[in-house]
């Protein structure tokens, strides 16, 4: 049998398909810890190259601007601004870039549009036919795993949505408000609800005690935990969120999620009544299949849990350098500096976390790189700490820690807290 495998101080970070901002990211994290273990400290100016060349990607008025067009597809703004360059490829995305960026609210976010275009001219005629058409089970299946593999990217576009009151400039507003009631059920979502258990509930709460989606009344490795955490929201959803705002004396919120979710179910029901097949691939397992996967992710997001300081931000969540997240799903791996700043625009995500890298170290945060959180979830139902330390970018105190030492720091934080320690971590009666 072999040693244990090589953290991240001494092989250096993986090899990805990272964005490139991610790749500046960590590059200047690998750095640091090569710096602390020579016995030099950190960089921590703010006019130090890795900040500019953040700020010069999203500045509309610098040559080096990078609006994101595609997730799946880099290249240079300037390539395809240079007219020598004649070729219909380059002239076509010229042309769309240069209108998306009038339609889009920031100039950054013309993938929001690719995105919003992809579905409607994908996903929507799909169903239609599946309707309406001839029903295959082939074509059922098919849809559905395209669905799949949209709903991430789907859903962390609504999650820019929910949290800016919109994704599309003021032109085109009714627009904006209208297609997320066509595109949600497509997606496996019920009308509204994602913004009022995440926006309402989850970041007001921030994974406290009356968070419905709270991971610390669970111990955060037993797979039976986890089930009894997925069971809850899957089955109980619809009755806890009113009753939540209720206990908030938000009476208006419970009543418009109330009728929103349950307006939701009533389509369901009937469409499933009318043409149960077609319902079934579009709309039922695609529902199901998006309530697992939400609090699979939360789980991971919120597993890691700090026993002092269970109620900072800093403690409570975790920083993905990871492609799923970041490159396919808009930065949603810098999941602190979301909690931080819920409002922060995804782009500037990166920067805002270099900027503030000492506080992240001084507090103790989690940063991992090549780890999404399907697999961090996956990883601590399995105990597979080792692993997980291997991905840990250390940052801080953490970097004198070998990869026994920091397996152990991270099961220690998937400890359940008892209602004693609640009332005094939190101050709930």
């Amino acid at each position: 049998m072999g040693g244990p495998e090589p953290s991240i101080v001494e092989k250096g970070p993986d090899e990805a398909f990272f964005t490139l901002s991610d790749n500046i990211v960590l590059e200047e994290l690998f750095k640091d810890i090569q710096d602390v273990k020579s016995g030099a400290k950190p960089s921590l100016s703010d006019d130090r190259p890795s900040l500019k060349l953040l700020d010069n990607m999203s500045d509309t008025k610098h040559p080096d601007f990078q609006p994101t067009i595609f997730s799946t597809w880099d290249y240079n703004l300037a390539d395809l601004d240079n007219k020598t360059i004649n070729s219909i490829r380059s002239a076509i995305l010229r042309n769309y870039i240069t209108w998306a960026r009038t339609v889009v609210r920031h100039d950054t976010d013309v993938i929001f549009l690719s995105h919003i275009l992809m579905y409607f001219f994908t996903s929507v005629p799909s169903a239609l036919y599946l309707f309406f058409g001839k029903f295959t089970y082939l074509h059922g299946i098919i849809h559905l795993l395209v669905t799949v593999w949209y709903s991430g990217g789907f859903t962390l576009m609504m999650h820019n949505h929910i949290h800016n009151n919109g994704v599309l400039a003021k032109p085109y507003a009714a627009f904006d408000w209208t297609f997320p009631y066509i595109l949600e059920p497509l997606m496996g979502h019920t009308w509204d609800s994602y913004y009022y258990h995440h926006v309402k509930a989850h970041h007001v709460e921030g994974n406290g005690p009356d968070d419905l989606s709270t991971t610390i009344r669970y111990q955060r490795d037993s797979l039976w935990c986890f089930l009894q955490y997925e069971a809850r929201f899957l089955l109980l959803c619809w009755f806890d969120l009113p009753k939540y705002f209720i206990s908030k004396r938000k009476y208006n919120l419970a009543f418009r999620v109330t009728c929103t979710e349950q307006s939701s179910y009533a389509a369901l029901y009937l469409l499933a009544k009318w043409q149960f097949k077609p319902a079934l691939f579009v709309f039922l397992l695609p529902f199901t299949i998006m309530r697992i996967g939400l609090m699979i992710g939360n789980w991971g997001q919120h597993a890691l849990v700090d026993d002092v300081e269970p109620d900072s931000d800093f403690r409570s969540s975790i920083t993905l350098i990871d492609v799923p997240s970041n490159r396919f799903c808009f930065n949603d791996g810098y999941h602190t500096s979301h909690h931080l700043n819920p409002l922060r625009h995804w782009r500037d995500h990166p920067h805002a976390f270099l900027k503030a890298k000492d506080r992240y170290s001084k507090e103790g945060a989690l940063v991992f790189h090549n780890i999404d959180y399907l697999e961090i979830t996956f990883r601590l139902l399995t105990k597979n700490y080792m692993h997980l330390a291997k991905q840990l970018v250390p940052i801080g105190d953490q970097i004198g820690m070998s990869q026994a030492e920091l397996a152990e720091m991270l099961r220690r934080k998937t400890r359940r807290f008892s209602d004693e320690e609640i009332r005094a971590k939190f101050g709930k009666k």
